[in-house]
């Protein structure tokens, strides 16, 4: 048995996986093993055999449709494995691409430690995850039915002047009258669509309601509901996207992960700054733009936020949402005597928000048993 330590690239698919080794050191040789049927027991012997040669193996595969399935098989199987998002890897040149490549590449960037590994989440945070997604996208299917309800009345010069999709608005969009019996049609297909939709997602928040308490993150969920602007949906969509807070050593990284820090673009002595980076998951940064908006207004704990926020919200988190309030209005107010625009004043008022957030949330984790991922 050789000491050598082998690292492999896999790229994967539905039905085949590719693999390909780097041996260790900078003139160690990488070869292309093969393709195999995409059957994990199938490539955990390939992969053992292998291992049987060498002092030790390590894997790394791409982040895609087949998810963690894979990754949980190796690391029970007691091979090492780790994945990466393809945002994060670098882009080949030329106009050749297949599996050869993709995963001989993957061994060379394993080998030279140029591989930054993502978090996988445990399967029961990873079917809250799942869950909340399945939220968000019926939300989004509620606000598309809406956009076809109003763009559809107003090709018919039908407008309503009240608050839209209050109870009295509903009830005049039921009392409208077309003029033919097709257009009729029309418009209550749309309603109905707008209305399976909201049940869709009425389920699912009552879903959500009734797991959460079992879910280990709990806590969290819970505390973070102290900070203005902060409620249910969101509490629980930020915690199921983010998952363990421990891995983002400052609340800079955190916003770094959301895409909320300033970007550049310079050369030599030309400095250039740009907006921001617009990285990771752009639904996550629009929930937090509609938090942020809430802090336009004078700091103040109102009766509406009391009413919403869950009893048992510890008395740390409610201190560090005072704090984040009178600062962060505050932020606003500032922004906008300079001159600022509003979109920047509240994008500067998210990428801080998210800092109260990891703070609340570190404060949570540090009273609770640590959480065991995968």
């Amino acid at each position: 048995m050789s000491d050598n330590h082998l690292f492999v690239g896999l790229d994967v698919h539905k039905t085949t996986i590719a693999i390909a080794v780097a041996e260790q050191g900078r003139t160690g040789e990488v070869r292309y093993i093969g393709s195999f049927p995409n059957k994990p027991v199938s490539i955990i012997s390939q992969l053992k055999r292998l291992a049987e040669r060498y002092g030790g193996i390590e894997c790394v595969y791409e982040a895609g449709p087949c998810a963690y399935t894979l990754y949980r098989k190796l690391m029970a199987a007691g091979i090492q494995c780790i994945v990466v998002a393809p945002s994060k890897l670098p882009m080949p040149r030329g106009r050749v691409k297949n599996d050869h490549r993709d995963a001989v590449a993957l061994a060379r960037l394993l080998r030279a430690g140029d591989l930054v590994p993502i978090w996988v989440p445990d399967p029961v945070h990873e079917a809250m995850r799942d869950l909340v997604r399945a939220r968000q996208a019926a939300s989004f299917d509620v606000r598309k039915a809406r956009q076809r309800i109003q763009s559809y009345l107003l090709l018919r010069d039908r407008h309503f002047a009240g608050k839209p999709w209050s109870s009295r608005h509903m009830r005049w969009i039921s009392d409208q009258q077309l003029e033919h019996p097709a257009m009729q049609i029309t418009l209550q297909g749309y309603v109905n669509a707008l209305e399976q939709a909201e049940s869709r997602r009425a389920e699912l928040d009552l879903q959500i309601r009734d797991l959460l308490p079992n879910w280990s993150l709990a806590p969290i969920v819970t505390a973070l509901q102290a900070l203005r602007g902060v409620a249910s949906v969101i509490a629980i969509a930020l915690v199921a996207e983010i998952g363990d807070f421990r891995r983002f050593p400052s609340a800079r990284d955190l916003m770094a992960y959301f895409g909320l820090v300033p970007g550049e673009h310079s050369s030599g002595s030309t400095v250039r700054s740009r907006g921001i980076t617009k990285q990771g998951n752009s639904a996550m940064r629009a929930l937090l733009y509609e938090a942020a908006w809430c802090y336009r207004q004078s700091a103040k704990i109102g009766q509406w936020m009391k009413a919403r926020m869950p009893v048992d919200v510890p008395q740390f988190a409610r201190d560090i949402a005072w704090k984040a309030q009178t600062r962060l209005c505050g932020r606003y107010r500032k922004l906008i005597a300079r001159g600022k625009k509003s979109q920047i004043a509240v994008t500067a008022v998210a990428r801080e928000l998210l800092g109260f957030v990891w703070a609340i949330a570190r404060a949570q984790e540090s009273q609770q048993p640590p959480v065991v991922v995968a």
